[in-house]
């Protein structure tokens, strides 16, 4: 079962002011979804959900919700902060069953940017996807997704086929979906003219325009 367990306790009033209620009460409200169950308003102390949220183990992971004597497994797949003190304001929970297959976003992390010549070269680590969307049982679900950067070259891609995903769980977005690539800077080159080249030029651009004055001489005549 899960490391952590969320203690909640059910919220009688929905709503923005029922919320607003809760957090004046030292707590953070919630919603529980999924299943074949209705919505359920829910609430747990603010000083417990911020010791979960802190061990960076509570969005993305499997973890047990407790009320009174009850229990069953949730999945955390959203938490608001609070745009000035960065504190938790709200959070939702999605129950599953431990053994579900479940669509999730696994965050990627990239190893071994020492060991590419392209990256040593100059060039520039560009992250298309920071996550992959995978399909994993809720009970496997992997803590990130590494991609080792050895030996790639300016212009490499590598996409989410060559992501090496554990054994329970699979891609769920297009494998040929380019994950990250190293790009170089532009350069731009500018080709000197041979000496004299100019001169030449400025020559036969004189000599065509004393013919033209030539020709509309006898023309005139």
């Amino acid at each position: 079962m899960a490391e952590i367990v969320l203690n909640v306790e059910v919220r009688e009033r929905a709503g923005t002011g029922a919320a607003r209620d809760a957090r004046r009460a030292g707590l953070v409200p919630g919603i529980l979804y999924g299943g074949d169950e209705q919505p359920v308003s829910i609430a747990i102390q603010a000083k417990e959900f911020r010791k979960a949220l802190y061990t960076g183990k509570l969005l993305g992971h499997l973890v047990t919700l407790k009320y009174g004597a009850e229990t069953q497994p949730v999945i955390a797949k959203d938490v608001q902060m609070h745009p000035v003190t960065d504190e938790p304001i709200h959070f939702d929970l999605y129950r599953v069953d431990e053994h579900q297959e479940i669509r999730i976003a696994v965050p990627v992390h990239f190893r071994n940017h020492e060991e590419s010549p392209g990256l040593k070269r100059g060039g520039t680590l560009n992250v298309a996807l920071h996550e992959v969307m995978v399909l994993v049982p809720a009970d496997q679900i992997p803590e990130e997704l590494v991609i080792d950067l050895t030996g790639l070259e300016i212009g490499d891609n590598v996409r989410v086929s060559d992501i090496r995903m554990p054994a329970a769980a699979k891609a769920a977005v297009d494998t040929d979906t380019v994950v990250v690539s190293v790009t170089g800077m532009m350069a731009e080159v500018v080709e000197e003219a041979p000496e004299g080249a100019l001169e030449g030029e400025a020559a036969e651009g004189e000599e065509a325009a004393a013919e033209g004055e030539t020709t509309e001489e006898a023309g005139d005549e």
